[in-house]
């Protein structure tokens, strides 16, 4: 059996479609019928109540949203993991994640630092940022942001689904990190102009200073410190380090990562 956390995410619910006839079980809060296929109620808050669907040789998705008792969680699902003896854990972490970073690379950091030494074998999934989430950024046409002018790698989450399915169905091979990325990177401004030509209205990306990116983000009720620090993680990563991609999608999957006009042919209702 094929156990996936996160199933109603982008990635969860991609990876349960892909995963169907390979006796996949969709890990819910709330009942999902509209997940068209079998599901069973546990939640993160409560990690035995996951440990008791998991059993010998089975696989296990470990995905989840960030919250603040998210490391104590994966760490607890991890060790019911090791204990009810899974053949492989595949988890969905983020790029330059490490213990004592910025944000949810530091939580996935420590979470990927208690899987390497857990003993059951694993795939860490560090993508670049998700295509999925910029209809949240733009607002009344106009995307905010601290990145500069540098170049970013967003990858669509059913690519990353599409590489989950691939490591969950294939024989279980040595313990490694995949870094997974989408298409070619664009910077924040063609990234807007390409979001309008979809919908056919302009769509501008305005850059700010970090501090002016932290003001901006408390004015829309993103508290301190968690406000300052992610304008500081936008500048980090438009520094060019998240520009360069690389050939694991296409390597696991047997096709290319999908492109932007793919991502905003099918997601530009998200942008009305």
């Amino acid at each position: 059996m094929i156990v996936i956390t996160g199933a109603t995410g982008n990635i969860g619910r991609a990876l349960v479609r892909r995963l169907h006839g390979h006796d996949p079980l969709a890990v819910v809060r709330r009942p999902a019928e509209d997940l068209g296929g079998p599901y069973a109620m546990a939640d993160f808050d409560e990690p035995e109540t996951i440990g008791r669907l998991l059993s010998p040789g089975d696989r296990l998705f470990l995905n989840s949203g960030i919250w603040p008792g998210f490391v104590g969680a994966h760490r607890a699902v991890i060790d019911l993991a090791a204990a009810a003896g899974v053949a492989q854990i595949v988890a969905v972490s983020v790029r330059d994640a490490a213990p004592g970073a910025r944000l949810g690379m530091g939580l996935h950091g420590q979470a990927d630092a208690h899987l390497r030494k857990s003993g059951v074998p694993y795939a860490i999934l560090q993508p670049t940022g998700f295509m999925q989430t910029l209809p949240r950024d733009v607002r009344d046409g106009t995307m905010y942001g601290s990145y500069g002018s540098a170049a970013v790698n967003y990858i669509d989450t059913r690519d990353l689904a599409d590489v989950a399915a691939a490591l969950l169905t294939s024989p279980v091979g040595p313990d490694r990190e995949y870094l997974p990325t989408g298409p070619a990177s664009l910077s924040h401004e063609r990234i807007a102009a390409e979001i309008g030509r979809a919908i056919g209205r302009e769509i501008r990306y305005v850059n700010l200073s970090v501090a002016e990116m932290t003001a901006h983000l408390e004015r829309q009720g993103v508290p301190q410190p968690f406000a300052g620090e992610l304008a500081e993680l936008q500048a980090e990563t438009g520094n060019g380090g998240w520009a360069p991609t690389t050939t694991v999608v296409a390597e696991l999957t047997g096709h290319e990562p999908r492109t932007w006009q793919d991502f905003l042919t099918d997601h530009k209702d998200a942008f009305a």
